[in-house]
């Protein structure tokens, strides 16, 4: 059993982080190096804090891991220094925990029985945890492709290389399916590879799990958008199941802030790609905070990878806006009680190197320079109210004080409204919802015949961790649609959402 006492013995500590110099010096990984003997034997401790409690909210799909990572269980492996068995439970839910380890925020943390009191000393370091083991199953040799022994003879096509189409491809072939992945870009990868910074996860380890898919037969085509390239007649024809993962990366707009029309006004997606495919090799970024004043509208996981990409690609100033006031650095237990998501004051690496965030105001107005430039940006203190009879969002200056901000690059990081509008869709007789995304039944199956769904493009723009289980689940869907019934696992429901907002 677990040590029930590990949490008094062991402090929580976070992994160290390279000097702040070094960080903005490369475009690696923000984490220091460490010898794997001295990180096993500081995760293996931090791995003892946890209890193995009699209801453990960490893998509860509600309110921890919609995964159902087996938490407790690989936790008393790494406190007993078995890492193969511990790999092996990590990876009977999870097909990509080194995603999950660098990427997800770890709802599970926030479930975790110790987050209940701070006199705990805070909750396990399950995300900590998580990504070792995942290193160390690459590092001794534990994944190792899975061949599929019999050939159902059914063809599955994948459309969007995502995190949610991997997962399905991988589970699908692993079944004994013929997969082929469709990509519009040119390499793979979705998100993971152009919309996360390298400083976050490099893509030397998407490649290798890319490297892995490939061996276990799944097949691969990029620059190929499903609808146009490949019509969605020779789609129909030469598969018997599709799978939708194409994401929401239709990007939200400020269509009313005058001066929205002035040159240096991006999407923040606008800058994120091209600074991702530069690191690639592609050449220099058409869109380069080299030399600007930056100034980043939006307080989400997006703001802050622009924020650091923007310091890295050596901005003179950063500059993060977030309309609502700065949150509390503890949770309150009347608006976010335990063990739901807190309400807290998030604070990302990039946030430590340079910069600052101005809460509690709103950009009224750009302001352009004689040849059409923005360079700057005027600012108000406001307060974020509901409309009590629409329950629209109301954003209210406080008072008639006006800041002027220098702005030669403005980043509108403001959120996702869906699935980008496309001739597949139509080719396939689907509409979106309200929302912007692709409705499904209780078999992920889209009023198209034949045609699934899942992911960002299901449930809209989310965390990496759902995008898998929502993969896993609809291979599981494709599999008994296919075959009559599947053994594959299912983690969530088409419905399910989790109890707080994250």
């Amino acid at each position: 059993m677990a040590d029930p006492t590990g949490f008094l013995k062991y402090e929580r500590e976070e992994p160290k982080k390279k000097s702040k110099e070094d960080r903005l010096a490369t475009w690696g990984e923000v984490y220091a190096e460490v010898a794997p003997a001295e990180r096993n034997e500081e995760v293996r401790k931090q791995a003892t804090r946890c209890m193995d409690c009699g209801i453990p909210f960490c893998h509860s799909s509600g309110s921890g891991c919609p995964l159902g990572n087996l938490i407790p269980e690989w936790n008393d492996l790494v406190r007993r220094g078995d890492w193969a068995a511990a790999s092996d439970r990590l990876h009977a839910t999870n097909n990509f925990p080194e995603f999950t380890g660098k990427l997800c925020p770890a709802p599970c943390e926030a479930g975790c029985v110790l987050s209940v009191s701070p006199l705990s000393g805070g909750p396990v370091a399950i995300k900590r945890v998580e990504q070792t083991i995942a290193d160390q199953s690459w590092e001794a040799g534990y994944v190792q492709p899975q061949i599929s022994a019999v050939s159902s003879g059914q063809r599955v096509a994948v459309v969007g290389s995502g995190p949610a189409g991997l997962a399905a491809a991988q589970q699908l072939t692993r079944a004994g399916h013929e997969v082929t992945v469709y990509e519009r870009d040119d390499r793979l990868g979705g998100l993971l590879r152009y919309g996360i910074p390298e400083f976050k996860m490099e893509k030397k380890v998407l490649d290798r799990r890319l490297a892995q898919l490939r061996k276990e037969g799944t097949k691969f085509v990029t620059g190929c958008e499903v609808g146009v390239d490949l019509t969605v007649e020779e789609l129909r024809a030469g598969y018997d199941a599709v799978v939708l993962a194409v994401g929401a990366l239709r990007g939200r707009d400020d269509t009313t802030t005058p001066g929205r029309e002035l040159a240096g006004i991006h999407l923040a997606m606008e800058h994120l790609v091209p600074a991702n495919k530069y690191v690639e090799g592609d050449g220099p970024s058409a869109v380069d905070a080299a030399g600007k004043h930056v100034v980043i509208i939006g307080g989400g996981d997006t703001g802050a990878d622009s924020y650091g990409t923007a310091t890295r690609q050596g901005a003179l100033s950063v500059t993060q806006l977030d309309q609502y006031p700065t949150p509390p650095s503890t949770r309150d237990d009347e608006r976010s009680p335990w063990p739901t998501w807190p309400y807290i004051l998030r604070t990302y690496p990039a946030h430590e190197e340079a910069g600052e965030r101005k809460f509690a105001v709103a950009v009224t107005r750009f302001i352009g320079d004689d040849e059409g430039n923005v360079r700057a940006v005027e600012l108000r203190q406001v307060r974020v109210v509901k409309d009590p009879e629409t329950g629209k969002r109301m954003v209210t200056p406080v008072n008639d004080e006006v800041e002027e901000l220098p702005a030669d690059l403005v980043l509108l990081a403001i959120g996702f409204e869906g699935v980008e509008h496309m001739p597949l869709l139509d080719g396939l007789g689907l509409s979106l919802t309200k929302r912007g995304t692709l409705s499904c039944g209780a078999d992920w199956q889209t009023s198209s015949p034949g045609v699934f769904v899942c992911g960002d493009a299901h449930r809209g723009a989310s965390l990496v961790v759902w995008a898998i289980a929502e993969g896993r689940s609809v291979a599981s869907a494709v599999d008994a649609y296919l075959t009559g019934a599947s053994d594959l696992p299912a983690p969530v429901h088409p419905t399910a959402l989790p109890l707080a907002v994250v």
